[in-house]
Formats: C-alpha cells, structure tokens, sequence
C-alpha cells in the first residue's frame, strides 16, 4: 500500500482519529477488488459518519486528492461528477 499520501503537508492539521479513520480506509482500498473501488470509495462519508467522524470541504477535496490514486480515468471522471453533483444538491439545500 502507498502511504506517500501520508505525508502530505496538509495531514498535518487534520485530527490524529481523522487519520487513524483513513489510514484503515486506505488499506481496505487496496484489498479491493478494482471493479469495487468507486462503489467503496463513495461509502466513504457513510462510514465516517457511522464513527462521528465529520470532513471539512477542505479536508474533502484533500481526501479526494489523495485517495483517488486508486481509481481508473473512468472511475475518477463518475466520481468528479457524482462530487459536482453533491455540491450542487448541497448548496440548494443550504
């Protein structure tokens, strides 16, 4: 698994649980069959939120950044449009 991510300046201000969460997420990316990565990769907030675990948008954009490494051209481009559409949804609802 690449941890280069890891040191990313950026980590640095993010909460150790915060890290800690994405670090074991990052390593069940990498077991991830490569047909399931996207499908898993969205289930990311769902499963944050089950642990209290909020991301900032900031802290969002990062982790797309950084964990989109292990996701085809295809799948990043359904996951820019799927991330466009939330922000769209979210800031009609806000």
């Amino acid at each position: 698994m690449n941890t280069d991510w890891l040191n990313d300046p950026r980590m640095k201000s993010m909460a150790p649980e915060k890290v800690r969460f994405l670090t074991d997420f990052a390593r069940q990316l990498n077991n991830t069959p490569k047909d399931q990565l996207l499908p898993r990769f969205l289930s990311l907030t769902a499963e944050a939120g089950s642990k209290n675990i909020s991301f900032s948008p900031e802290e969002t954009g990062l982790l797309t950044d950084i964990l989109t490494g292990h996701l085809s051209p295809a799948d990043k481009s359904r996951l820019d449009m799927f991330r466009m559409l939330s922000q769209k949804t979210a800031s009609r609802s806000g």
